[in-house]
Order: structure tokens, then C-alpha cells, then sequence
């Protein structure tokens, strides 16, 4: 059993660590004060070629796996980025995985090289307002006309759909009550998102505001049935097989952010003195930090377990979700410790823990909440009935 990370993978992990040199922590606060898309990252992200890091090189990508992938990310968010710069990466790299297992060879050809360079952004619009994690009571519709579908409906927490030329759009092409089981009639369409058939709302929030999250309302929005992912009425199908690669990849992130909080942490306790002792000899303030530092490494084994299983081929529902889970967890304790350790000075935005601290929040709650992760492991991993 082989715990170390292979040379070509340390190359990758130094090489975005030297690219993400040049965008600070004050760089990040300013973008994430200011609501504005981090455009220059993104763009050095892209002529590196990370973007397209996991997307078969047959499309104009390095045809990593999903390992390589989680480590990028990691090393974006543990540079003080966090999700202001994980996030208008990410999209491009585990929301494509549909497309690539499923897709036409035409869709393929058409988007892969263009997603790969960076130079197509794609959102992902799958939850409702009143559907939220319950995916197979999504209601927006997609109505077959000819060669087009004609989609109507409303999705929220649709992130970089300003951004994105497309998004990748999860539909009901069967209504619920007509099919045969609740997770079949949905499609999965790769459509159109800047037309005047779209209205995109940015949806005010706490957090990572360097990268909008809106709400999107299709009006009779005409889609080609060629930029439909597969067959008809397996969307929820195709959807799933990209989430375990959502949920190792996230994880990462959590990861990152909890690296960078402990890293400002740790630097703030050897040189704060109060009663003319540095504040990381008590133990008050030392110990917590001691368990952030274990909790950080024991999600990191499961991260690394999941992506090793995902790249083998294996069947990893389980373990990427524990791994998200993990890293969520350890993620938020510790960036709340960091603003534990800077008492006052950890509510000013000049020492960041405060923006480590929101964007950490977020890890708890999306893209799948600590609960519904906890439903799974009852039902999946322990045989216990359904809750829900």
C-alpha cells in the first residue's frame, strides 16, 4: 500500500503552486469584496492547461484522472483562493464527465477542446427551488418539437451562469407521475445559457461573491436535440455517474481552505504574545490546532482513497461521500479555530480567516448537505431502511 504521491503528481502540485503565487490573499479579499469574476486566475489557469487536466487527451486535454484533478484544486484553495478560485475551475472539470462518458462523438468534438482551453465556461443547472436535494422533483421541462426541445422552468443555485456559455441543464422530458420509476424521464441537455429566452439573477449571499450563484428562468428556451447528453429519459443516470467525481473534488477544496486557515493559525500563534509568552505555548490555543492538523490529514486519506478507487474503475459511492464529509467537517473546524486563535483580529478582513471561515461554512451545506451524506452511509454502507 502506497500512500506517496508519484513525481509527475508533485510536479503538478508545485507547478500551481507557482502560478497561484501570484494571486495573494489581498488579490482574493478584493475580488471576493468587489463581486467580481477573478478573470486574469482564470485565465492563467488556462494557458497552464489545468482546466482540462482530466478530459481525455483526444479532446484536446491531458487525460489525467480525477487524482490529479482533486490535487489542483487543493493547491488552489490551500494558496488562500479557497472557493473564489476552486469553483470557476471545478465546473469545467467534473461537469463535463456526463459529455465525456455519454455524450455523441459529434458533442464531444464540438466542446471537450473548447472546455479543455478554457475558452467555453459551462455551468450546471439541476437544482429547484422546491425540488432542492429531491432531484426527481425537478419540474422544468423540456417538450420535443422537431429537432428542438422547448424548455421552461426555473432552476436556483445555478453558480457561473453569468460567466458560462452553456449548462449543462438536467430536464423532466417525462412528467414524475408518468414514468415508470421517479429517477427515469429526465434528460440531460447541454444548452444555451446567453439568450433572451434566459433570465439570469445573481442570488445575494454569504460567501465566495468573487463567483456569482444565480437563479436562471427558461422561457421556452429552444435546445438542439444533437446538444442532448445521450439517450432521452437517462439524465439522472448519466448525472449520477459525474458526482462521485463532484464529491472527491469538492473534498479537495475543503481540504485546501482547511490547509490555508491552519497555516494563518499557526503563524498567529508564534508570533501574538500576550503576557510576554507567544500564544501557541498554551495549550488552550495550541491543542485545537494540534486536532485541526489531525482531522485535515485523516479526510486527506479518504480523498486519496476515493480518487485512487475512481481512477481504478471501482465502484466509490461510499467512500466519496465520506471523503466530502470528512473534509467538510475537518475543513469548517479548523478555519473556526483559526478565527479562535486570532480572537478580535479574527473578525477583520485584513487577516482572511474571516473569508476562510464563510467559504468553509459552505462545505457543510453544498453541493450535498452533512446529512444527506450521513442518509446515504445509513442506507448504502450500513443496510439500514430509508429515511427519506
Amino acid at each position: 500500500m502506497d500512500f506517496a504521491l508519484t513525481q509527475d503528481q508533485e510536479l503538478i502540485r508545485a507547478a500551481v503552486a507557482r502560478t497561484c503565487r501570484d494571486f495573494p490573499d489581498e488579490y482574493w479579499a478584493q475580488k471576493d469584496r468587489d463581486h467580481e469574476f477573478p478573470w486574469d486566475f482564470y485565465h492563467a489557469m488556462s494557458e497552464a492547461g489545468w482546466i482540462g487536466i482530466a478530459i481525455p487527451e483526444a479532446y484536446g486535454g491531458s487525460g489525467q484522472g480525477i487524482t490529479e484533478a482533486s490535487i489542483v484544486l487543493e493547491e488552489v484553495a490551500a494558496s488562500g483562493a479557497a472557493m473564489n478560485g476552486a469553483t470557476p475551475l471545478h465546473l469545467s472539470m467534473f461537469g463535463m464527465e456526463p459529455v465525456v462518458k455519454y455524450g455523441s462523438e459529434e458533442m464531444k468534438q464540438k466542446y471537450l477542446p473548447r472546455v479543455a482551453t478554457g475558452e467555453l465556461q459551462v455551468a450546471f443547472g439541476v437544482t429547484e427551488p422546491d425540488a432542492g436535494t429531491d432531484t426527481t422533483s425537478i419540474k422544468t421541462a423540456a417538450r420535443r418539437e422537431g429537432d428542438h426541445y422547448i424548455v421552461r422552468g426555473r432552476k436556483v443555485w445555478t453558480t457561473k451562469a453569468l460567466q458560462s456559455e452553456r449548462v449543462l441543464l438536467l430536464t423532466r422530458t417525462t412528467p414524475r407521475e408518468e414514468a415508470s420509476r421517479r429517477t427515469d424521464g429526465m434528460t440531460l441537455l447541454l444548452a444555451e445559457l446567453q439568450r433572451d429566452e434566459v433570465n439570469i439573477s445573481p442570488i445575494d449571499k454569504v460567501g465566495r461573491n468573487a463567483v456569482a450563484t444565480c437563479e436562471v428562468v427558461y422561457d421556452d428556451l429552444p435546445v438542439s436535440v444533437a446538444d442532448r447528453v445521450g439517450e432521452e429519459g437517462k439524465g439522472f443516470q448519466y448525472l449520477i455517474s459525474g458526482l462521485n467525481a463532484e464529491r472527491v473534488l469538492i473534498a479537495s477544496e475543503a481540504l485546501g481552505i482547511g490547509k490555508a486557515a491552519l497555516r494563518r493559525a499557526v503563524q498567529y500563534a508564534k508570533e501574538r504574545v500576550v503576557f510576554g509568552r507567544p500564544i501557541g505555548k498554551n495549550q488552550g490555543v495550541a491543542f485545537p490546532l494540534a486536532e485541526a492538523k489531525m482531522r485535515l490529514d485523516a479526510a486527506e486519506l479518504m480523498i486519496r482513497k476515493a480518487a485512487w478507487m475512481l481512477d481504478s474503475g471501482q465502484p466509490c459511492g461510499a467512500e466519496a461521500n465520506m471523503a466530502k464529509w470528512l473534509a467538510a467537517d475537518a475543513c469548517f473546524q479548523t478555519a473556526d479555530q483559526a478565527m479562535q486563535t486570532h480572537g478580535g483580529f479574527g473578525y477583520a478582513s485584513e487577516y482572511h480567516v474571516e473569508r476562510y471561515w464563510r467559504e468553509a461554512r459552505l462545505q457543510r451545506i453544498a453541493p450535498i448537505s452533512q446529512e444527506m451524506v450521513q442518509n446515504y452511509v445509513c442506507e448504502h454502507v450500513l443496510d439500514l431502511p430509508r429515511s427519506y
